[in-house]
């Protein structure tokens, strides 16, 4: 047996620390030793039932560590070897969204942490090819990151590149898919300027540390950018970004939110603006997202806030709440 934390039913206070059995690898699987499991926003959307989910379920979807044993048609090589997990456990393969290399549209997918058992356990169960391997020189449990930004780089490459060299680009939300966001923007040759609220102090120290340009208050922004990405999810920051994006610009919507928003969609005419969005990832996303890392393009290492054991996830969830740090790490290997 083995400690989880599961979504045990439908209400928001439907969620326990339970025993469950440990998870054995099936033909085309592997077992993985979880080093870290990141705690998002879409977790907190799960456990309040704005995101759909299939309880009892193991919550956690961004998940790194180890290879621990390996089923039927798997190289037995691959034990020991350092992973960042796909999140999507099965599609249909047949429909349009799985046909044309867009699985994460598969209206039949079951994804990790909440449709299948996810990375919030000692050990998780997922297809081999969903097993990416870490480059060396990336921490085991910094690799759990690997999934938001296999996120970030779907939002700003489908359907075509969203950032090109030269541009001035507005990155709202300091959170870590905006600290991503424009780590890749800059890589696209885009000029990126993270904004945040006073309340983010800690948050835009990182985009620092990251050598991003920063900006406390909308005051220190520029009238216009031919490029933003919104990453908040907050109404405030859709309205902010639809009225800063410059004529004939683009809009590119990350950050997600469980309901609906006034936005004036009439400045889409008037300024005739492209608006586009990711949702999820998808293989092409993830190999890119590793040779960012690969190349070292890419630093996730600075968002980690801190690592929180897994009895301890209350905590880390009161920490997403209320803003504290980037990126909370769920490891069940750590005590502290």
């Amino acid at each position: 047996m083995m400690q989880a934390l599961r979504k045990t039913g439908p209400r928001p206070e439907d969620i326990a620390l339970q025993d469950v059995p440990r998870p054995k690898a099936g033909p085309g699987q592997v077992v993985v030793d979880v080093a870290a499991a990141g705690l998002c926003g879409t977790d907190l959307h799960i456990l309040e039932g704005s995101y759909s989910s299939r309880p009892p379920v193991t919550l956690g979807h961004e998940v790194s560590g180890t290879i621990a044993a390996v089923g039927e048609g798997v190289d037995p090589g691959r034990v020991g070897e350092a992973v960042a997990l796909e999140t999507f456990f099965s599609v249909c393969g047949v429909c349009a969204g799985c046909r044309s290399g867009s699985p994460n549209m598969c209206t039949s997918r079951v994804s990790i942490g909440s449709g299948i058992d996810g990375g919030f356990a000692e050990q998780i169960v997922v297809p081999a090819r969903n097993a990416r391997r870490l480059p060396d020189h990336v921490p085991v449990d910094v690799g759990a990151l690997s999934e938001p930004l296999a996120c970030v780089c779907r939002s700003l490459f489908h359907p075509t590149p969203a950032v090109q060299a030269g541009d001035r680009v507005l990155v709202i939300g300091p959170g870590a898919m905006g600290l991503i966001a424009a780590q890749v923007a800059r890589v696209s040759g885009g000029r990126a300027t993270v904004l945040g609220t006073p309340a983010d102090a800690e948050r835009l120290d990182v985009a620092e540390i990251l050598g991003l340009a920063r900006a406390g208050h909308v005051d220190e922004l520029e009238d216009d950018y031919d490029v933003v990405l919104e990453c908040s999810g907050s109404a405030g920051g859709m309205n902010l970004g639809i009225q800063r994006v410059r004529r004939g610009g683009r809009y590119v919507q990350i950050g997600q939110r469980g309901d609906a928003v006034p936005i004036d969609l009439a400045l889409v005419s008037f300024h005739e603006l492209v608006i586009t969005g990711g949702f999820a990832s998808t293989p092409e996303s993830w190999d890119r997202a590793m040779r960012l890392l690969d190349q070292r393009l890419v630093d996730l290492e600075p968002l980690v806030s801190r690592h929180y054991p897994l009895h301890s996830w209350q905590d880390a969830f009161d920490a997403v709440r209320s803003s504290d740090g980037v990126k909370q790490l769920i490891c069940p290997g750590v005590e502290r």
